[in-house]
């Protein structure tokens, strides 16, 4: 294991940018992610992951398997340099964002697509339910939060290395998923099915859209059917990420 101990090392650095800015995730595509669980989940996908950094005094759990993988061992000035949390458990995995070809993506038929949804938060809950419920595959557009932001990281819980999280033109992909037969369905407060009047689809994809706007008109109007999840309170809206597990649980089949 080798050993860092300066804050001013340009591996530090690196892994500091990796945290604090969007340019260096995505000019490396890569990602930093922080603490035991996601660490864990992180070693599972041993695609992904290009090492442990590890805070000195801080012990790696007996049955992780860490064949083959680099490891760091840092100062405490160094993991605080590193960290985003408060309390830090010490312990990081620099990973890779993982790239899926044409091929991977010709073999999803349960898809969420998000459009221009802004909060972090939001897009890894999103994330994390997507996985939970059975999708296989995450498609963000223009204007969303970025996946490997580390707010987003952890909302989703690990949930980075189960299912895949791609980018890309949302209208490119719509017009994809209709030559391939996948239904396709919005979300929209007008003109809309309420969700519980629609059956559970083999094949699908669900655009859901900005927390305030919505999903773009341009995206609704390439849709089969709209859908809404009806409120009986007195509250106005649904979270976007509570509506998505609303509809993704609905649309998903129960087998």
């Amino acid at each position: 294991m080798k050993r860092i101990e300066s804050t001013q090392n340009s591996l530090v650095k690196h892994w500091k940018k990796l945290v604090t800015t969007r340019k260096e995730r995505d000019k490396f595509t890569e990602f930093l992610v922080e603490g035991f669980h996601l660490t864990e989940e992180a070693l599972k996908k041993k695609d992904a992951i290009k090492s442990l950094i590890v805070r000195e005094g801080v012990e790696i759990p007996r049955d992780w398997n860490v064949d083959d993988v680099p490891m760091y061992s840092v100062t405490a000035a160094v993991a605080k340099e590193i960290s985003e949390t408060e309390h830090s458990q010490g312990i990081f995995a620099h990973c890779a964002q993982l790239e899926f070809t044409e091929a991977d993506q010709q073999q999803w038929t349960k898809l969420l697509l998000i459009d221009a949804v802004q909060d972090p938060g939001n897009i890894g809950t999103m994330i994390r339910t997507a996985s939970a419920s059975g999708i296989d595959a995450v498609v963000l557009g223009k204007g969303c939060a970025d996946p490997f932001n580390p707010k987003t990281v952890r909302s989703a819980q690990g949930s980075h290395f189960q299912i895949p999280v791609v980018r890309g033109e949302l209208e490119e992909w719509t017009g994809q998923l209709k030559e391939r037969g996948i239904a396709l369905f919005g979300t929209a407060l007008i003109n809309s099915t309420p969700v519980h009047e629609v059956e559970s689809q083999e094949a699908f994809a669900l655009i859901v859209g900005n927390e305030g706007s919505g999903v773009d008109p341009v995206l609704l109007q390439k849709t089969d059917r709209n859908l809404m999840v009806p409120l009986y309170g007195e509250a106005e809206s649904l979270n976007v990420a509570v509506a998505t597990g609303i509809l993704l649980y609905s649309l998903v089949p129960k087998n």
